[in-house]
């Protein structure tokens, strides 16, 4: 699976913006066949950060997020803001 396959896109909501703050993580909406480990290599190769953890969740409507820890050294801020989410 290709990277832009795997990540569909990023979430922006409060909660995500919360979670960018307070724990450097971002949120992305994935394909439902993804795993925690090409998700990583996906955001890692696309953004050139360092990616501590990733866990998902599976809502009710059948869609996957991904939440992604990144690195010290790699402020969420910083993707967000390149992303044009803030």
């Amino acid at each position: 699976m290709e990277s832009h396959d795997i990540i569909k896109n990023p979430v922006s909501t409060e909660k995500a913006i919360r979670l960018m703050e307070a724990e450097n993580k971002l949120l992305f909406d994935v394909d439902i066949k993804a795993t925690k480990t090409e998700v990583k290599k996906a955001v890692e190769e696309m953004f050139k950060v360092k990616v501590r953890k990733v866990n998902t969740y599976i809502s009710r409507k059948g869609k996957k997020r991904a939440y992604v820890k990144l690195a010290d050294e790699n402020p969420a801020m910083d993707i967000a803001t390149e992303l044009g989410m803030i």
